[in-house]
């Protein structure tokens, strides 16, 4: 199953993606921790390296996939292919985890593309888990605090 959890910036849901991931851990799932866009930037160094299909093996192989922090930045037209294969790759097989601050309504216009959106999107968004965060951020709260 997938899960989306969306929020303003430290409303803990990579803290919440994280504690799901260790469970799974301890649990004998193999999972995969990555922020979005360094990883999007190591699969692009790895396409360039022609040591793609190696990392991409590696991303499979893992149950759980938890990518944080997307749409943070902006796809580009290589990023939009290498994610649309990882979710193809996915699909009704392996779970995935997704943090970001925009809401999934958004995420549409933050692929960039119409047409790949369309294909990530029909494969995750209808059978997942959306959970969206409100409050102020737990760093502000601690902050005040000290």
């Amino acid at each position: 199953q997938n899960v989306f959890i969306t929020g303003s910036s430290g409303t803990g849901k990579s803290y919440i993606a994280s504690a799901i991931g260790y469970e799974a851990c301890k649990n004998g799932i193999k999972t995969l921790y990555s922020n979005a866009s360094k990883l999007m930037g190591q699969l692009k160094i790895a396409k360039n390296k022609d040591t793609i299909e190696s990392e991409m093996k590696k991303i499979e192989k893992c149950q759980l996939l938890i990518l944080d922090d997307l749409f943070l930045i902006g796809l580009d037209a290589r990023e939009r292919s290498i994610l649309m294969e990882i979710i193809e790759d996915r699909h009704g097989l392996k779970s995935i985890i997704i943090t970001s601050q925009l809401p999934v309504e958004s995420w549409y216009d933050a692929i960039g593309d119409p047409t790949v959106a369309d294909a990530i999107l029909d494969r995750i968004v209808h059978t997942a888990h959306k959970i969206e965060l409100t409050g102020d951020s737990v760093r502000k709260i601690n902050a005040k605090k000290k």
